[in-house]
């Protein structure tokens, strides 16, 4: 699965390559509230077909009659705002008078879209400056931390997984978590010295390492835009990769196992000098409850539960797993099929 951004770039390198006109329309300043986030990206081809989200479906609607009606006739970039006027934002459904201003860049072969794919295929971190009075584009080497930036002159916008998520364990509930964090602009590592579990194992765009949990954790230098989960049930490989996790900055740690096997983990890495506030950082058992069974369900409830901390959104504790009430008895607790 790719994530929304590689989506859009894809399409205009096909569109290209098929002799089609296309533009790359991004999300450059939002004011009050918008459906989407700045640097959110739609591109449109001159046959109609349209690829991304700059909002919640009605300014695309226009942009779209535009075409229909105009073509693609742009030759330089140029900045659109919507919803200026209280109308506007009736119009474009924009909310609370939100006001969304969009760069449309028509693109052609010089807009080094094959090349930035190749660099975000190597997992690079891209910062792509478009020169706003003669379209020209040049690309480099991001900073993680680094933001859209925009003048007069120039737009820079930021390309290639912001977030780093380890996952320890080649099983299947890893698939379906990689999967979809792959979608969310994360760049995944999944970590498991057992090759019966690494055998087959494939998940595209996904890294598979073998060594040592812990070692990768450490080698990985873990800042504040890292999550790690460890999934594979086996203290020996979960509790010393969990130890160095929660020493580092990472934003989330998070494991999977019952309540009973929860307290006897943080018993445990109590025993390898984790102190009682690096213990509160464990989310475990991870996730929140949505009564789910089956491995993508607990997939969407992990990454619900680790989306939350990355924004900053406390959630209620009665929605976590370990605090849920309306759990059954009679269900198993977060075990490679439940997270109830």
């Amino acid at each position: 699965m790719d994530s929304i951004d590689m989506e859009v770039l894809k399409s205009c390198e096909q569109w290209l390559a098929g002799g089609h006109r296309c533009e790359l329309i991004t999300v450059i300043k939002t004011w009050g509230s918008s459906p989407r986030p700045e640097g959110a990206m739609l591109a449109m081809c001159d046959d109609g077909r349209v690829v991304g989200s700059v909002s919640g479906g009605c300014i695309e609607d226009d942009l779209i009659d535009r075409v229909r009606k105009q073509g693609l006739t742009r030759l330089r970039p140029e900045i659109v705002t919507y919803g200026i006027s209280a109308d506007e934002a009736h119009r474009f459904g924009l909310p609370c008078g939100g006001t969304i201003q969009l760069a449309m860049e028509p693109l052609s072969t010089g807009s080094l879209i094959t090349e930035l794919l190749q660099r975000l295929s190597a997992h690079e971190l891209v910062a792509r400056r478009l020169d706003l009075r003669t379209g020209q584009v040049t690309l480099g080497t991001a900073r993680a931390g680094m933001a859209l930036q925009v003048s007069a002159s120039t737009l820079t916008t930021l390309h290639g997984p912001r977030w780093r998520l380890l996952i320890i364990g080649a099983g299947q509930l890893s698939r379906f978590l990689a999967q979809i964090a792959v979608g969310m602009d994360y760049h995944v590592t999944v970590c498991d010295p057992r090759e019966e579990y690494r055998t087959g194992w494939q998940v595209e765009g996904v890294e598979l390492v073998h060594g040592m949990p812990d070692d990768v954790v450490i080698d990985m230098r873990l800042d504040v835009r890292c999550a790690v989960l460890a999934l594979t049930h086996d203290p020996k490989l979960d509790d010393l990769a969990l130890m160095e996790a929660l020493k580092s900055d990472a934003f989330y740690v998070g494991a999977i196992g019952s309540r009973a096997n929860n307290a006897k983990r943080r018993e445990r890495l109590k025993l390898f000098d984790v102190n009682d506030a690096q213990l509160a950082k464990l989310h475990g058992p991870v996730g929140i409850y949505i009564g789910s069974k089956t491995p993508p369900e607990i997939a969407v409830s992990i990454l619900a539960e680790m989306t939350a901390a990355k924004n900053g959104v406390a959630l209620p504790t009665e929605i976590q797993v370990g605090n849920a009430k309306n759990v059954k008895n009679s269900q198993p607790e977060n075990s490679s099929c439940t997270n109830n």
